[in-house]
């Protein structure tokens, strides 16, 4: 392979079809089936490490991996609390994000994973040696946006909660520009404008960020490809694969950040939408 054919190669989801036959841009007959089976996987993993750790809860002295978990629903629960007044409300939606960010967390840290691990794995047991499999959930736009869409959801159902679906309409057409009739049109357009926007953007700054690093690690794959191709091993070629061995780790600990970070962000966005929904103009 080239340089471009192997990162392409990596590019591609394992569906129920070959990309060679896919019918235009988009084709609803396609499933990701790498994409679904990484998600639910890394969900199970998350909500079993979370399930045995609130079995064993104990009052005394907590270990290690409880006073982490402890840690880590108090620090959601106040972000929860600075964005959103309402109490009960809060029941809900805190969880909510502490789903949202431990499941994306997982997700991306697949992208931690030396590229072609998994990949060759299922080569071998396919017996294709042309499988194709991506094994970072969220570097597949349809996983933030499946998230994005059901957090626009949830916002729809709370501001029919809070405000009432009469109130609710009332606001689409009488905000932000004012209660005229001349003006229901465009502020109708204007909120709309304004829901697919932050749909698109929750969606997109997740996915742009995962599979911005996803090439990154493929391209510091490529330093060490010539042990591959070349018939001998040279000096040039010992010296390629250190650096990217050295490369590949600081580029590994510094995606750390970028991997919670990315989970935060999707994390507060989502009670801020939600937020949005509790508050009237």
């Amino acid at each position: 392979m080239t340089p471009g054919e192997y990162i392409s190669h990596h590019l591609i989801n394992l569906t129920q079809k070959s990309p060679e036959v896919q019918n235009g841009i988009v084709d609803f007959s396609f499933i990701n089936i790498d994409t679904l089976f990484f998600s639910i996987l890394t969900g199970i993993i998350a909500f079993s490490i979370l399930f045995i750790v609130a079995r064993k809860m104990q009052a005394g002295v907590p270990g290690r991996l409880q006073a982490a978990i402890e840690l880590l629903v108090e620090f959601v629960d106040n972000s929860c609390k600075e964005l959103i007044n309402n109490e009960k409300s809060r029941k809900v939606i805190a969880p909510l994000g502490l789903t949202i960010f431990v499941w994306i967390i997982f997700m991306n840290t697949m992208d931690l994973l030396p590229v072609d691990l998994l990949p060759k794995l299922w080569q071998s047991l396919s017996g294709d040696h042309h499988a194709y499999l991506r094994v970072v959930p969220t570097a597949d736009l349809n996983t933030p946006m499946a998230i994005a869409i059901s957090v626009l959801f949830l916002c729809i159902v709370y501001n029919i909660k809070i405000k009432g679906l009469g109130g609710w309409a009332h606001e689409l057409f009488s905000a932000p520009f004012g209660n005229n009739i001349f003006l229901f049109i465009p502020n109708f357009l204007m909120n709309i404008i304004e829901f697919l926007s932050k749909t698109l953007s929750h969606g997109m700054r997740l996915f742009g960020n995962m599979y911005a690093g996803e090439i990154v690690f493929f391209v510091i794959a490529l330093l060490g490809g010539t042990w591959g191709v070349a018939g001998s091993v040279g000096v040039s070629d010992v010296m390629l694969v250190l650096l990217q061995l050295f490369v590949g780790l600081a580029w590994a600990l510094f995606h750390i950040l970028v991997i919670v970070l990315q989970a935060y962000l999707f994390m507060v966005l989502t009670f801020v939408y939600l937020g949005q929904a509790h508050d009237s103009h």
